[in-house]
């Protein structure tokens, strides 16, 4: 092995010198016939340095002193073995140097085979990660990383008190030795890392445990820093929420369905939004749906909100257990005295195509308060998004379901909303929660 350790240039250099069969960050493998012609060139007078340089090396790249390491090496095995020597697989797979002339002694074979065998009832104990190979889009056995084979290694040697043994199950586990010697020295450092990851997860698991488990990396980060002063980069947080196992409850894949085709196509209205929710004015975009509560049981309630566009601002919302025309009127009152009875000169009322929006009464009402009426296109959710967006995080945040009454219920959206108003920072809004981004918009 050289003393050198070559980078990604190097090794890409000395790959295209078909003298070399492979090279690492810290070894070349020499063909066997480039082996044989140096032995025959160095007998007949040429010096090692000459005969690398004469097959295309670089002596400055590979180190000065390889060549005599290399010709020492090979000269013995030639003097032994001849070019059988070369030829012939005798320290791994494609390695030719240094063969053994020794064989493997009864109590050998039997020591490699008790010491295989105790590491793989250490690897079937090993609690594995939910992490697999894949190929082709099949999922393939479970994978273990290499600090974990590492782990393997070193307690097994260790329980079973194993001598001599760290290349048979390094080639076992398929790990480099070299790299398990380092792993070992670099415990004290891993030590002291686990010491300043038992530290800062606390403050994470405090905010993990008061949101109810129901906030990711990004939510913590953000109260971290407006709440507690703390900065801490979110990749370091996905990490240790993953090391200590706090797995964010999100909601299942639930389509939403709309509730009813519109009946009448005359009444639906042009999208004049074509998803550009946010035009950075307050009041100007607002837009409007309507969703299922299940309660109790079985019972069921219907939520009606307004969103801001902008600043994300839930503007008011309506609970009602019926499903009747009144539950948007009621809707439109409450927007009406929410907003002050002032509406943005261009305000925007966007909703999807459901028969409470194409209904002539609605329309007339929303024509009254001097509002532009827009609408998605036929089966698209995805013209508003944020209105599904914000309905998919109530369901995480509000925890309505076990609830008998609908007095409980609607105290859950109450708390809900005001919490996602007023404390819940959003990544999108400079870090700021709907509210305070509404007066920084004001304020700009």
């Amino acid at each position: 092995m050289s003393k050198n350790i070559y980078n990604e240039f190097q090794i890409k250099e000395l790959e295209k010198n078909p003298n070399i069969l492979s090279v690492s960050d810290r070894s070349i493998s020499y063909s066997p016939e480039f082996k044989i012609n140096a032995v025959t060139e160095y007998k007949s007078g040429k010096t090692p340095s000459q005969i690398f340089i004469d097959h295309g090396f670089d002596i400055e790249m590979i180190g000065k002193e390889q060549p005599k390491r290399c010709l020492k090496r090979w000269r013995n095995t030639f003097e032994k073995f001849g070019e059988e020597g070369f030829l012939t697989e005798r320290r791994g797979k494609g390695s030719t140097g240094r063969p053994s002339s020794k064989p493997l002694s009864i109590e050998e074979k039997l020591r490699k085979a008790e010491a295989r065998i105790k590491f793989l009832e250490a690897e079937n104990d090993f609690p594995k990660k939910a992490r697999r190979a894949r190929k082709a889009g099949v999922e393939e056995e479970t994978i273990l990383t290499a600090a974990e084979n590492y782990t393997l290694i070193e307690k097994t040697i260790r329980t079973y008190q194993l001598k001599n043994i760290v290349s048979f199950l390094c080639k076992l586990a398929g790990v480099s030795r070299s790299g398990y010697y380092d792993w070992l020295k670099a415990a004290p450092i891993r030590a002291r890392r686990d010491e300043q990851d038992e530290m800062d997860v606390e403050l994470i698991r405090e905010i993990f445990i008061s949101k109810k488990e129901k906030v990711g990396a990004l939510q913590i980060k953000m109260i971290m820093e407006n709440d507690y002063s703390v900065i801490m980069n979110h990749k370091k947080i996905r990490r240790l929420m993953a090391k200590y196992n706090l797995e964010t409850k999100v909601r299942k894949a639930n389509p939403y369905r709309k509730m009813a085709k519109a009946t009448q196509e005359h009444l639906t209205c042009p999208n004049l939004l074509n998803r550009n929710f946010n035009q950075e004015e307050p009041g100007k975009v607002l837009l409007t749906d309507i969703t299922y509560l299940y309660y109790g049981k079985g019972q069921k309630a219907y939520l009606s909100c307004v969103k801001d566009g902008a600043t994300r601002e839930i503007v008011t919302y309506h609970l009602s257990t019926s499903l009747e025309m009144d539950i948007v009127y009621k809707t439109l009152k409450k927007l009406k005295q929410a907003v002050g009875y002032h509406f943005h000169p261009e305000a925007i009322l966007h909703s999807d195509q459901g028969f409470h929006y194409t209904h002539p009464v609605f329309q007339g009402k929303v024509k009254k308060l001097g509002l532009i009426q827009s609408m998605s296109r036929k089966g698209n959710c995805w013209d508003n998004a944020p209105m599904e967006s914000f309905f998919g995080h109530f369901k995480d945040l509000a925890e309505y379901k076990s609830f008998d009454n609908l007095r409980e219920v609607m105290n859950e959206v109450d708390r809900v909303i005001e919490e996602y108003n007023h404390h819940r920072y959003q990544w999108g809004l400079n870090k700021m929660t709907p509210v305070q981004y509404r007066g920084h918009l004001l304020a700009a």
